[in-house]
């Protein structure tokens, strides 16, 4: 048998340390991470195997744990985790180990659109929400850049779909809504939404993190990265897709949507004031443009993908 030549081969993949496994987009990278060399961290073994029936390698980390980690990750780090909680624990472990923390070869993290489209919000939840995303942010940026490794930060907009037994928690919940309601009042000029499933964003994760370059960040690239899916269309019509997607006899399907002048739907969602300021907001993007992202197919450089993407939550 002839020997190959190493040389012909290409330098073999960098291995990855995934956070936040037990999230959908977790799931769904494990399932695309092929013959990459894969190791999850986390207070606990992800919920399933890889394909092949194999337990993947597992690195034992608690993020709100102050001390040094007892066994640091290697090669790249890839995170789904809360990034207030994973920004903090990088940056520990760059101050207590700065030699080992500098060996890394990139991070690539998932924050959220959220800093970008609640900036403005009035309730203190989601002021808190954008203050939290933005520190984190900036602590990840300015921890990296001090030890000159690479990183990019992801904000995805609307994450939806399952992988694995995980599924998300915002269309999902759209849909129960369509299940229980005979009718449902939508603004007649309901704004435009990008909805990306957890397999796109995982696979957009993946490939930058393949594409990290190995001399230290590149100046050409944005840190932040705010991410959509491939489909722009307006709430009504996202909801249509999603009753549509639905199979033959479900209850999503019966349920009207009744278009009404904004002025009359926000006179309507008036008393959610008074209720919840933080759900009468919600109601009130409704109207709101949250659109305009760079499509996930734009990076991956495949065919767009029309929403919905599949697998859905049942």
């Amino acid at each position: 048998m002839t020997a190959v030549d190493p040389s012909l081969t290409g330098p073999a993949p960098a291995p990855i340390t995934l956070f936040g496994a037990s999230t959908p987009s977790g799931q769904a990278l494990i399932g695309l991470a092929g013959d990459r060399p894969l190791t999850v961290a986390g207070r606990r073994p992800p919920p399933c195997p890889t394909a092949n029936g194999e337990p993947l390698p597992f690195l034992r980390c608690d993020l709100d744990d102050h001390g040094v980690p007892v066994q640091t990750p290697a090669g790249r780090l890839l995170s789904f985790a809360p990034i207030w909680s994973f920004a903090p624990w990088l940056a520990r472990w760059a101050s207590q180990e700065p030699e080992s923390f500098a060996d890394l070869q990139g991070v690539v993290a998932c924050s959220s659109s959220s800093v970008i489209t609640k900036r403005f919000a009035a309730n203190r939840f989601d002021r808190d929400l954008v203050r939290r995303l933005r520190q984190a942010q900036d602590l990840l940026t300015s921890t990296c850049t001090a030890h000159r490794v690479p990183l990019r930060i992801l904000a995805p907009t609307l994450i939806y779909g399952q992988a694995g037994p995980l599924g998300d928690r915002n269309l999902s919940q759209l849909r129960s809504l369509l299940r229980r309601l005979p009718l449902l009042p939508l603004p007649d000029r309901g704004g435009l939404r990008q909805p990306i499933h957890c397999r796109q964003l995982a696979a957009v994760a993946l490939h930058l993190a393949d594409r990290l370059s190995a001399g230290g960040p590149d100046p050409s690239e944005p840190v932040l990265l705010p991410l959509g899916g491939d489909d722009t269309l307006s709430y009504a019509a996202m909801l249509q897709r999603l009753q549509g997607a639905t199979v033959p006899g479900d209850p999503a399907r019966r349920c009207r949507l009744v278009a009404l002048p904004p002025r009359l739907f926000q006179l309507l969602a008036t008393p959610l004031l008074l209720l919840s300021p933080k759900g009468f907001e919600a109601v009130q993007r409704i109207g709101s443009d949250l659109a305009g992202f760079t499509p996930a197919h734009s990076i991956l450089g495949g065919a767009p993908e029309a929403f919905p993407v599949h697998p859905l939550v049942p």
